[in-house]
């Protein structure tokens, strides 16, 4: 069944979903001696991917593996520290773009074969139209302004392209007022909120394509005195482009 929005329900499915990019050949995280050694101060090597993240990291490639040629330009946003544009790399995806404020993004792995940019997501100097695709692994709920995204999104992508997301996600609002993460305010999307964007999404050409199940079952994630979950995102944009 083609989904347009899912959430992670179960702690065990982020081990799942690691086992099987590891039985892929695609897990790009960093390994424990590139940790103890950056631990150390010794060596000049990015932290890439978060093991919590295996879930929406290995359905987001899948997404992509099964509708996107590998020739397709794809942009990956927030790609500082990005597990996800490695292992589309390693899944033989060749136009790949990364795009993130952050400089060191530069010296990311494989950064002969992907092309790095240091810019704001929300305002690149990408032409129109250029890619087939765009991602944005748990990035969105960091400084979110939805105009300003979605405008973007819907700029960039070309005619039956897709934007794939995942964001920090519980049903009943969760409280973040006042916490800061990366210098920038955190939300929590609600069920409300999701639903929300989605209608958004819409005036920008930008339509679901299956099924939106926002259910969400444990709270495997806890982080800054918060307990909840991952949801994903996938919508399409329109062959008639902005309504």
């Amino acid at each position: 069944m083609s989904m347009s929005a899912h959430v992670l329900r179960f702690k065990w499915e982020i081990n799942s979903a690691r086992l099987e990019l590891d039985r892929r050949g695609l897990s790009s995280t960093s390994s424990w001696w590139e940790n103890t050694l950056r631990s150390l101060g010794v060596g000049n090597t990015i932290k890439i991917g978060d093991y919590r993240k295996s879930w929406d990291v290995l359905k987001t490639a899948v997404f992509l593996e099964e509708r996107v040629p590998r020739h397709a330009p794809i942009l990956d946003i927030g790609a500082f520290a990005s597990e996800l544009i490695c292992v589309l790399h390693r899944l033989g995806f060749t136009t790949l773009s990364g795009v993130d404020v952050e400089p060191r993004v530069r010296r990311m792995p494989f950064a002969r074969a992907i092309h790095y940019e240091v810019a704001d997501f929300m305002r690149t100097s990408f032409a129109d139209e250029s890619f087939h695709a765009i991602t944005a692994i748990s990035v969105i709920e960091h400084g979110f302004r939805s105009e300003a995204l979605l405008s973007e999104v819907s700029r960039l992508l070309r005619p039956g392209g897709y934007f794939v997301a995942s964001f920090d996600y519980w049903p009943q609002k969760v409280d973040t007022t006042g916490v800061l993460l990366f210098g920038m305010d955190w939300r929590i999307f609600s069920q409300e909120e999701v639903l929300q964007f989605l209608e958004e999404a819409r005036a920008y050409g930008l339509v679901t394509v299956g099924e939106v199940d926002l259910q969400a079952q444990e709270a495997p994630i806890a982080y800054a005195e918060r307990e909840y979950t991952f949801a994903w995102i996938a919508l399409r944009k329109s062959t008639g482009g902005p309504q």
